[in-house]
């Protein structure tokens, strides 16, 4: 992601916009990342997929994703196992 200061974006914001026009980028302040510039199409088709993710409790979970965590969990803890000796 190509990166600008606030400072590029107060002084230069016809490079900068032309620069979201291509992909999102990051505008930084104080050398950290702050915000992030995109077209508003962009955004909105990002809006559009959300987030297929998803939080649950232990006795919510579906079962197919409780068979496919399972020994997954099973193999980490048998290879901290060997490890440890």
């Amino acid at each position: 992601m190509q990166k600008f200061t606030t400072v590029d974006l107060l002084r230069d914001t016809k490079t900068v916009t032309m620069a979201a026009d291509r992909h999102p980028v990051a505008i930084t302040q104080h050398r950290k990342p702050r915000y992030v510039l995109m077209t508003y199409d962009e955004f909105e088709a990002m809006k559009s997929r959300g987030d297929p993710r998803r939080v649950y409790t232990v006795g919510e979970a579906p079962q197919a994703l409780i068979d496919m965590i399972i020994p997954e969990l099973d193999r980490l803890i048998a290879e901290g196992e060997d490890a440890i000796g």
